[in-house]
């Protein structure tokens, strides 16, 4: 906040007086107690001006508003920090109906349902070339889709596991390319919420796989 010091009608005599009922930081200083000291620094000038060069009428009145500004913002931040909160707790009651649903998050684990493994990727422009390599819990190839040429944005794909199932920690890596030049592919996987929380006034969801992952990182919803 800004701390009000300068008042160019203030005289030799009173200068020392003021200097230390001015001295304040805007670390240190809440805004009431700017708005104190600038009433009682106020004060003491107007009763030890000289009469013959008295203060300006306009020079108070913008003072008295920067401090009345530097007040309000305060109560305007109490105000908007108290709304948020209950925006967080709003949420959080609104997201409890996502306990036990799918959500689709950043990650390359691969989600087995009825012998079909699926997952996605998100491609940061398109690409005439997308391949999929599924590897087993020692991070060997053990298949592979070609997928052809996709668009920007989310895709998904259905891998047929066979003997495999949740259990096996199957992961997938996604290479694409758009001619020679490669095309960045981030992996999405499907995970299960098993709880919300609002720790640290953010809403957090509590997931099968993945543990803690904030809200805002949520791709999608099954």
């Amino acid at each position: 906040m800004t701390t009000i010091t300068d008042f160019s009608a203030v005289n030799a005599s009173n200068a020392k007086g003021a200097a230390g009922a001015a001295a304040v930081t805007a670390n240190s200083s809440t805004a009431k107690e700017s708005s104190d000291r600038f009433l009682k620094l106020l004060v003491a000038q107007l009763q030890n001006q000289d009469p013959l060069s008295p203060m300006d009428n306009a020079q108070v009145t913008s003072q008295i508003a920067q401090i009345n500004t530097v007040s309000g913002i305060e109560k305007l931040n109490g105000t908007v920090e108290g709304l948020s909160g209950q925006f967080v707790q709003m949420q959080a009651l609104q997201s409890a109906a996502l306990v036990g649903r799918d959500v689709v998050v950043a990650g390359n684990r691969l989600a087995i349902e009825d012998g079909a493994g699926t997952g996605g990727f998100e491609l940061a422009a398109a690409a005439d070339a997308v391949k999929v390599e599924v590897l087993n819990g020692a991070g060997s190839v053990i298949g592979t889709l070609d997928l052809g040429a996709q668009t920007a944005g989310m895709n998904t794909f259905s891998w047929p596991a066979g003997k495999y199932d949740n259990t096996s920690g199957l992961s997938f890596r996604v290479t694409a390319n758009s001619g020679a030049a490669a095309v960045t592919a981030s992996p999405l996987m499907q995970d299960k919420v098993t709880a919300i929380s609002t720790e640290g006034g953010a809403l957090t969801l509590e997931l099968e796989k993945s543990g803690s992952v904030a809200y805002s990182s949520v791709k999608a919803l099954n």
